[in-house]
């Protein structure tokens, strides 16, 4: 650019496609459009020297993600002001060059030219982007000294850069003292706590914003988001009220909702969401899809989840290496293995994440073959597996009972791929010795471990002791787990059981009068099932859902109907002390049962049902299942905690989940009606090898 330093009259050619280009410029032309103008500019003396539209085009260029030619055109104007300078600095920082607009800041100051309020918030909002809290402390002191410290840009930026930088306490100063605050001023402020893990405060904050007046908007959800992970009851309630208030919901705002959901383990609430979310026209992105779709997996919500993965399609979403993976995840949880790999195969680049996440489907369905087989392809390929990954694979390996393999895969992620172990590794190993029935063993390796075991460690290893009725290390284990989980019920239960077995009434009764005496809860069991994109959920002799006597009178003729075949209710195991017919009416209104028997009313003669529980399938359910499905000519899937159960014309293919997940859960499910499953020894080894 050959700028005139003197002004000329313009002609009125000139002055036409001045305005022109002008209209063009301010209409954010493509790259090709621009090089045209460019290119026209430099040709005319006349353009070349009006530093406006030198702006201008500066402007375009960053829009377009070009700040190196923004910069060619920045050093061909010979005079420069801090309108100039600070547009430079601008496309640096909008364009994530957070480095080189510090450097153009240092240059700009060199050159004579005083920043400005303009100048300040784009420099600071780099020095938050970059952690580069040295020098958005020394942008402090010439924003006090111009008296723009307190101004409400200025302000903003210098809470934002504290608190991305963790200097808490100096972002609250300025905020307390700013004299006007805005949305993004308390937006930054809970953003900040939000980051540094000070969960409380930052809701604190948001209570201040509603005391005042002040309505919240999205980017109140999307400061809060870290804040709302594994949070109380009371927080999720306080961010759904944030929510409900607001008056435009945009995009940001529902997917904050769907992973808060997430987030706390509510995937039926999650599942909600996006529902209404849809029902208002709302266009989910990939943010929202990679939310909800693991809420699908958990709640077998299979028909959403391929609803989903179409609209994927559709949009042409993929490839997107977080969708996929949630993608693999979400049929994997479902059963659904075959959708599963072919989502794997049709990838056109895959990480360890990808791998880890097939491998972790076959393991979950007992397929370890499968698991170990991609686990070599991967390592042909030359990625190196990480810590997860050995998890997935040392996991697989327990549930399809390859002992050898399983202690190999050990030993080559110490030694080989020197990756420390870490409590999740040892679980399963704990939990690959236990299945073998190598208890000892399992023990031994629990007393070498080089982190203090947590609960999951120990409670593998007393799952265990209950299959192989090794009483002694159970309640070694189950000391271990009364301390650091006093208040689980499944680890008292199944202490219990062991006792039960050894036939030491007296022990039995002490068990469960302590459990009375701490007043300890137990969980009640909850089956889903999944009907046209919703998802209907059944408590034990639940009479609340709209259908509840058309399930009953059909759960009745059913039931005579699989007692003429052969079926005889299962009582000795349950733990209610009441007569044999109470017992048999404890089971007969499980919540499986009922999701059951509300699938087969609602869906068309053949069609597959999928129901997922959250606690373990009684032994009399397993019976009774399988009858069902022989009479309805109906295959019957069923996740619980522990393992898919898989029934068709009256047989049962099992699956294993890990034999660690069952400890805290085999004796909850009292509350459901449900006995412990003496019989898990047989199922393991009829099921699993």
């Amino acid at each position: 650019m050959n700028p005139i330093k003197c002004s000329t009259k313009l002609s009125r050619h000139v002055l036409m496609a001045l305005t022109s280009i002008i209209q063009i410029l301010d209409k954010s032309p493509d790259i090709k459009t621009l090089k045209k103008i460019h290119a026209r500019i430099i040709s005319d003396p006349h353009l070349c020297s009006d530093t406006s539209l030198a702006i201008k085009l500066m402007r375009a260029y960053a829009a377009c993600g070009k700040p190196n030619v923004t910069r060619k055109v920045f050093d061909k104007i010979p005079e420069r002001n801090n309108v100039i300078c600070n547009v430079m600095i601008r496309s640096y920082v909008n364009n994530h060059f957070y480095e080189d607009a510090i450097l153009m800041y240092k240059s700009t100051l060199a050159s004579g030219v005083a920043p400005d309020h303009y100048t300040f918030p784009c420099v600071l909002k780099a020095c938050s982007a970059s952690d580069n809290v040295r020098f958005g402390v020394q942008m402090h002191c010439p924003a006090v000294k111009k008296g723009l410290d307190l101004t409400l840009f200025t302000g903003n930026g210098l809470i934002a850069m504290y608190g991305k930088c963790g200097k808490l306490v100096d972002a609250r100063q300025v905020f307390d003292e700013m004299p006007y605050k805005d949305i993004v001023s308390w937006n930054s402020m809970v953003a900040g706590y939000a980051q540094n893990g000070r969960f409380d405060e930052a809701l604190e904050v948001c209570k201040e914003m509603e005391l005042l007046g002040i309505k919240p908007d999205s980017g109140t959800m999307a400061s809060l988001s870290p804040a709302v992970t594994d949070t109380s009851e009371e927080n999720v309630l306080f961010v759904k009220k944030i929510f409900s208030n607001m008056a435009k919901k945009e995009l940001v705002a529902w997917n904050v909702m769907i992973a808060m959901y997430m987030n706390n383990s509510m995937s039926s609430e999650a599942v909600d969401v996006y529902s209404q979310m849809e029902a208002r026209g709302i266009e989910p992105d990939a943010i929202t899809i990679a939310s909800v779709l693991p809420a699908c997996g958990d709640l077998s919500a299979v028909s959403l989840g391929q609803r989903i993965h179409e609209y994927i399609e559709r949009k042409r979403l993929r490839s997107n290496l977080s969708l996929e993976n949630a993608l693999i995840d979400m049929y994997a949880k479902c059963g659904s293995l075959i959708e599963a790999r072919k989502v794997f195969d049709e990838m056109q680049i895959k990480d360890v994440i990808s791998w880890t996440s097939m491998m972790s489907a076959y393991g979950r369905s007992g397929k370890g073959h499968e698991a170990i087989e991609l686990f070599s392809k991967m390592q042909e390929l030359g990625l190196a597996p990480d810590s997860i990954a050995f998890v997935s694979i040392l996991s697989a390996c327990s549930h399809a009972g390859l002992l050898s393999e399983g202690q190999e895969y050990y030993r080559l992620m110490i030694e080989e791929y020197h990756i420390v172990p870490r409590l999740e590794h040892s679980t399963c190993m704990v939990d690959l010795l236990g299945r073998a029935g190598r208890i000892d063993e399992a023990y031994a390796h629990i007393k070498q471990m080089n982190v203090e075991p947590n609960e999951r460690v120990w409670g593998a290893l007393l799952s265990a002791c209950h299959v192989y009725n090794d009483m002694d290390i159970g309640v070694l284990a189950a000391d271990h787990l009364f301390q650091l989980a006093p208040q689980q019920s499944g680890y008292y239960v199944l202490l219990s059981n062991i006792y039960a077995k050894a036939r030491r009434w007296k022990d039995v009764t002490l068990v469960r009068s302590i459990m009375k005496e701490r007043r300890i809860k137990k969980i009640p069991g909850v089956s889903n099932v999944e009907l046209r994109d919703q998802v209907h959920t059944f408590l034990a002799g639940d009479r609340y859902h709209p259908q509840s006597k058309e399930i009953y009178e059909e759960l009745d003729v059913l039931l005579g109907k699989i007692k003429e075949a052969g079926y005889i209710p299962i009582t000795d195991t349950a733990l209610h002390d009441v007569e044999e017919e109470e017992k048999e009416n404890h089971l007969v209104v499980h919540s499986e049962k009922l999701a059951i028997v509300f699938a087969i009313i609602n869906t068309e003669p053949g069609m597959l049902i999928r129901v997922t529980k959250n606690l373990r399938v009684c032994e009399d359910c397993h019976v009774a299942i399988k009858f069902i499905s022989k009479i309805t000519e109906r295959q019957i899937t069923v996740r619980d905690t522990n393992r898919y159960h898989h029934f068709e014309n009256g047989a049962r293919i099992q699956l294993p989940l890990p034999l660690l997940a069952q400890i805290a859960v085999d004796f909850q499910s009292a509350v459901d009606g449900e006995a412990p499953h003496q019989g898990l020894l047989k199922e393991r080894d009829s099921g699993s090898r």
